[in-house]
């Protein structure tokens, strides 16, 4: 029945005797990818708990044979790079009465076809064997026959490895290389069809700068970390190995940076060595200011906020640990990093603005962690962004939420407000397609030592710094600078104070086909986002059409997004021109002086 499903998904397995891999199939992984399982949406790496079971090489191990891969094939085998090659005789007798199934891969530049690739001296033939033939059981398919096949025709054996089940479908071929063609859409109308699309130009011919205005941009871009990638290497197994390498990636990183020229840089996954050796140096070197927060625990990687010294002064930083070790449910290591910066212009009264950065858990079934990490996040924005008349400076929130549009939690970001009495843990991020057997949010959902109300604020302010010891503050002055935390009723209502608005539609106006921020064996979906401070206005709700905002900061232009289709069409991600599994996404904004 494995084999069947083998075929009908279009994998490449090929196996001898009793479940014995030879093949491009490599066997079944043992470990899991994450709560989400192999077939559900946004199955992918688990940083905090959970990650697939990849085999990391040891420098000091022999190289692999094709002995070893394939022990049914005898000594005449020949190496083509990464694959091999046997005659078609030696597979012929070793395979006559076995169970084969189809899908032999052909690696490199040439599509990935649901049949074996054969090639000879004098003519190269694509030939699709039957389904699935048994043992002592007649071929099918009477007019193919092996013997029409020269001697001198090879099979290729590719060291391609794939799992038989939870991989990508058979529709998500082998592409020859390919840039990914995106281009700016600037909006500078209020009226949805008055919007401009234009090119991949660096100026909006309508959008000028003028003295009262400070125009800027953000990207954000999970950049894969490679332990994680090696980490969870099923998930990359659509990849040529060459471009998994550092050595590769990140070149074709600190390409597309420089191309995109962003004021302000909000990376995910950014490795401590990496950051410290390259990374850093790197960016500096272009003209950034780069503050990092590393994951708690032994987790080797972080957040980084990088702003041009040209544009901004740094006023504070503010990192946000989402592990508490007196909070049993927050045990995970992940982190957000929060800056106030102030542009640089001649004005005497600069505004001031909040860029905040956040990599939250991934876990599907772990909806509570997911919304309370939120909440402490934007506790810790609230206390950043406060102003004294009581108002709150512009924000931009920038991260990968390892949640789908639509989901409770992007709900909660952009209305400001969520009633999750009766939601299934596995629900909030919208990842999980079945709450079969999940159980429901407790209320409240995180316990009152969090020192985190259900308006996302901290509970407990910090003393003001006084020239006065302890004995000398009256019960008064205490009242006025402490507030105590007192028994509230339980409430399934979470709110915040935030106006926010996410740069991108998150579906294409004119057929609703989705977007999609990240690509790879096992989903393609939207988890990244920039959300900003903005009034919106009354616009229709449907798909795409929430584009035009006034108030607070003005979207001006933002790079536009990819359908799942149109990133298969180069090999999914990464690959030779987009080194990371995530697309950066990008934004430019003016505030008002």
């Amino acid at each position: 029945m494995e084999a069947w499903r083998c075929v009908r998904r279009g994998y490449g397995r090929c196996v001898v005797g009793r479940g014995r891999s030879v093949g491009l199939g490599g066997g079944r992984e043992e470990g899991g990818a994450g709560a989400g399982g192999p077939g559900q949406p946004g199955a992918g790496r688990e940083e905090g708990g959970g990650r697939g079971s990849g085999r990391r090489c040891r420098r000091d191990e022999r190289p692999e044979t094709p002995r070893d891969r394939y022990p049914m094939l005898p000594h005449h085998q020949k190496s083509l790079g990464r694959d091999w090659t046997t005659p078609w005789e030696n597979l012929q007798r070793c395979c006559w009465n076995r169970h084969i199934s189809s899908c032999m891969r052909w690696p490199g530049h040439y599509s990935r076809a649901p049949y074996p690739y054969f090639s000879s001296r004098h003519f190269s033939l694509n030939w699709r064997p039957p389904c699935l033939f048994e043992s002592r059981t007649p071929f099918q398919y009477w007019n193919w026959r092996p013997d029409n096949l020269s001697q001198t025709s090879l099979i290729h054996l590719s060291s391609y490895i794939m799992n038989s089940e939870g991989d990508e479908p058979s529709s998500k071929r082998r592409k020859h290389q390919g840039t990914i063609q995106r281009h700016w859409e600037y909006i500078c109308n209020h009226n949805k069809d008055k919007t401009k699309i234009l090119g991949d130009q660096n100026v909006d011919p309508t959008c000028e700068d003028s003295d009262n205005k400070f125009d800027f941009s953000v990207m954000s871009y999970n950049i894969l970390s490679q332990d994680l990638l090696e980490d969870n290497s099923h998930l990359y197994r659509h990849c040529r190995r060459p471009v998994l390498h550092w050595s590769f990636r990140f070149p074709n990183i600190l390409k597309e940076i420089k191309h995109f020229d962003a004021d302000v840089l909000c990376l995910q996954e950014v490795q401590e060595d990496h950051y410290g050796a390259e990374i850093r140096p790197s960016l500096e070197s272009l003209g950034y200011h780069c503050e990092y927060k590393m994951r708690t625990g032994r987790k080797p990687d972080g957040c980084a906020i990088c702003f041009k010294h040209s544009k901004f002064a740094l006023l504070s930083v503010n990192p946000v640990e989402f592990y508490r070790r007196d909070v049993p449910l927050l045990d995970r290591d992940n982190v957000g990093l929060v800056l106030l910066l102030q542009p640089k212009i001649p004005s005497a009264a600069s505004p001031v603005i909040c860029v905040a950065n956040t990599h939250l858990l991934y876990n599907p079934r772990r909806g509570d962690i997911k919304l309370t990490q939120l909440a402490m996040l934007l506790a810790e924005i609230s206390s950043v962004a406060h102003q004294k008349d009581g108002s709150f400076c512009p924000i931009v929130m920038c991260g990968d939420f390892n949640s789908v549009p639509g989901s409770p939690l992007y709900s909660f970001i952009k209305e400001g407000k969520l009633n999750y009495e009766g939601l299934a843990i596995g629900k909030v991020s919208g990842q999980e397609q079945s709450s079969r057997g999940q159980r429901i949010l407790s209320i409240p959902i995180w316990p009152p030592n969090l020192g985190i109300s259900q308006n996302c604020v901290y509970e407990v302010q910090q003393l003001p710094k006084v020239e006065k010891t302890d004995s000398d503050l009256t019960q008064t002055e205490l009242d006025k600078t402490e507030v105590l935390v007192t028994a509230e009723k339980l409430s399934s209502n979470l709110q915040h104070h935030f106006s926010l608005s996410s740069v991108y539609s998150h579906y294409f106006p004119d057929t609703g086909i989705p977007e999609v921020t990240t690509c790879h064996s096992r989903s393609a979906i939207t988890v990244d986002y920039i959300f900003y401070s903005a009034e919106k206005e009354d616009v229709a709700e449907q798909p795409g059409s929430e584009v035009a905002l006034v108030g607070g900061l003005k979207l001006l232009a933002r790079l536009s997004l990819l359908t799942e289709q149109d990133l298969w069409t180069v090999n999914g991600l990464p690959n030779e021109n987009n080194s990371s599994d995530h697309l950066p996404l990008l934004a430019k904004f003016r505030l008002e002086l």
